[in-house]
């Protein structure tokens, strides 16, 4: 991996949840810190998450769930890299996820949960220090 080269993030609106504001405001100002983003519309399943990242040669998948179904999508993201072994592609996310889902969401793998009231330099700055570190 080329560690002078931009961090590249896939921007994710998995299942049937319309509501896309809060991943085009993250996807841009991932973008505006220097990072290469690819936003992927939405309504994706997390098969074509993992395909778009993994074609992306993606470093990260920051994924946007504001329906509820937060437990099935991550899970199915992160089983789906690691069938695929792309379980080195850090996997972070945000939207209406309760308290008590973090930790489980942590013990599958999902490395960090941003919740409403998180401002676009902490996440640019968590991108910043976890998402390299993670993959060297």
């Amino acid at each position: 991996m080329d560690n002078n080269a931009p961090i590249r993030v896939v921007v994710a609106k998995p299942g049937l949840d319309g509501h896309d504001r809060g991943a085009k405001v993250v996807a841009r100002a991932l973008r505006d810190a220097g990072m290469e983003v690819i936003y992927t519309g939405l309504h994706q399943t997390p098969e074509q998450i993992v395909q778009t990242a993994i074609a992306e040669d993606a470093d990260a998948i920051g994924m946007s769930v504001l329906s509820g179904a937060h437990m099935t999508l991550f899970a199915k993201v992160l089983e789906l890299l690691k069938a695929e072994d792309a379980d080195d592609i850090v996997v972070f996310g945000g939207g209406i996820i309760p308290e008590d889902d973090r930790e489980p969401l942590a013990a599958l793998g999902v490395a960090q949960v941003f919740t409403p009231g998180a401002t676009m330099a902490d996440i640019v700055e968590w991108v910043r220090a976890n998402v390299r570190r993670a993959a060297v």
